[in-house]
């Protein structure tokens, strides 16, 4: 109300920073100081107390949706919001408050206001879930159980490393897919229309495109609230990059690995940008899409150890350094889950949602009858999957 009142005066910019530092100074004590604490006794041999906070559930992702609405405004790109009811309710919005997207004020400003539920929205709104929790529950949950079991036994062999990871590759994108679809159907059914988090990333042909793909609500957010203001292209181009990557990788976690997650990811699109992008425009897309994939991989290597000794051991073994390429348990592990990886690859593609979109246009009998059956059903066997294990993480929680 205060950047709205004084606008165009130094006031407002004092109360700009206020909302920047309160809101990230409370993240950084919630969820970075134990990490900050550590590092500092480590560098210069100190006993300091290492505080530990239960963190809070989802802070990232609505401490971030507080900045984008306070920058949005100062900026002039929303208008503000005088009702503290509605700006709550934005900012703690239950389906989306765990873990994303992270959605923008001017995305549902309007439907803050005033919005209908209607039965179409609820009919559309309920697919969206549906397919959501499948992903979660019927691939995620099954993959993550893979990952375990390849992961989980007494030595490591090049079988079982690749085994995991390509689990775990296809976990993370299935488990926080299938939360963020969740999120749209629920926010749908009141209402709702959020946008879009994932655009099938695992078909990219270069990691441009699959940051393109993935997570687009966050890369949205770190584009326009701080790649953008560092001067974009226009100045400093390779530090900003390095800059925006580093705090991708440090607000996924309080570890290093997620920083040098996050830098790696920062030198490729470097790299693409400046010396190969052209190359990978003129080779074959199989090519480009194993190159892809291949990064794409090593990447999830990297995220999934937090310890960084296990992540070098994992990755001696996935090229057969000093360990056995294959046993019996990373062979009975990688053949009681081959069809499982199919299912995986092929969830993956565009070409369920092109099957549907075609024979949905064709047939009334499929859009009417045949759809809402499927959909009873496959919430049926979810829930009974619920119901009936005990295995069910949510990989996003934490962040």
């Amino acid at each position: 109300l205060m950047i709205e009142r004084f606008r165009g005066r130094a006031l407002s910019k004092i109360m700009l920073a206020s909302s920047l530092v309160i809101n990230l100074g409370m993240l950084a004590v919630f969820k970075y100081s134990g990490f900050i604490v550590e590092n500092i006794n480590s560098i210069f041999a100190l006993s300091l107390y290492k505080p530990e906070f239960s963190l809070p559930i989802g802070i990232s992702f609505y401490t971030f949706q507080t900045l984008s609405y306070t920058i949005d405004l100062y900026r002039g790109k929303v208008k503000v919001q005088t009702s503290m009811l509605r700006f709550l309710t934005y900012v703690s919005m239950f389906p989306q408050l765990v873990a994303g997207p992270v959605v923008r004020y001017g995305d549902i400003a309007t439907e803050l206001r005033k919005r209908s539920v209607t039965a179409e929205n609820m009919a559309l709104g309920s697919r969206k879930f549906v397919c959501g929790l499948c992903k979660k529950v019927l691939i995620a949950n099954n993959a993550g159980a893979a990952v375990e079991a390849a992961f989980g036994g007494v030595h490591m062999t090049a079988l079982s490393a690749w085994t995991g990871i390509i689990f775990f590759t296809f976990q993370i994108y299935f488990d926080f897919s299938g939360y963020s679809d969740m999120a749209i159907g629920l926010g749908r059914m009141l209402g709702f229309h959020y946008k879009e988090n994932f655009e099938h990333p695992y078909i990219s042909r270069n990691i441009t495109e699959f940051w393109r793909r993935w997570h687009i609500s966050l890369s949205r957010f770190f584009r326009d609230c701080v790649y953008i203001p560092l001067g974009g292209n226009r100045k400093r181009h390779i530090l900003n990059l390095l800059i925006v990557w580093f705090l991708t990788g440090l607000w996924h976690g309080a570890s290093w690995n997620f920083v040098l997650w996050g830098l790696y990811y920062g030198v490729i699109l470097i790299t693409e940008k400046k010396l190969i992008g052209g190359i990978l425009q003129k080779i074959p897309f199989p090519f480009c899409h194993i190159y892809t994939m291949f990064i794409v991989i090593m990447g999830w290597t990297l995220f999934y150890f937090t310890d960084l000794s296990a992540f070098c051991e994992c990755v001696k073994a996935m090229f057969s350094f000093g360990v056995n390429s294959y046993d019996l348990t990373s062979v009975s592990v990688f053949k009681s889950n081959i069809w499982l990886l199919v299912l995986c690859v092929l969830a993956s593609q565009p070409w369920a949602k092109m099957f549907y979109n075609h024979f949905s246009k064709s047939s009334r009998v499929l859009s009417a009858i045949i759809e809402p059956a499927v959909i009873a059903a496959a919430f049926a066997v979810c829930v009974a999957a619920l119901v009936g294990g005990s295995y069910n993480p949510f990989l996003y929680f934490r962040f």
